[in-house]
């Protein structure tokens, strides 16, 4: 929905709302991929930092990758508001990506 309102921003009171969505959801999603991403660890694993810092490697190299694919989609198609629809497309294939990955829950 992020990615369709920002496809769509015409005025500068569009753009802050838009920003202002961005923030609420950007927080909520890094924190929840955290925890899911903790989830899919082995059971036991003494040593999870190790884990952890390829996430952070990931988390690096799709920060590249998608801002490279922003810009090189930009320049293709001549405006900004095609590369805002690549994304949603990515984020799309990622949730079909991240729905066949079984994840354990547990029973409080």
């Amino acid at each position: 929905m992020i990615c369709v309102g920002g496809y769509v921003v015409k005025t500068g009171l569009d753009f802050y709302f838009l920003a202002a969505g961005v923030g609420l959801v950007m927080g909520g999603m890094q924190s929840l991929a955290r925890a899911t991403y903790a989830k899919l660890l082995p059971e036991n694993t003494p040593d999870t930092a190790s884990y952890f810092s390829f996430y952070d490697i990931l988390d690096k190299l799709s920060t590249v990758m998608g801002t490279f694919l922003f810009g090189l989609i930009t320049q293709l198609s001549g405006g900004m508001r095609n590369s805002v629809l690549f994304l949603a497309v990515f984020f799309i294939i990622s949730l079909i990506i991240m729905r066949r990955v079984q994840v354990t829950r547990d029973v409080a």
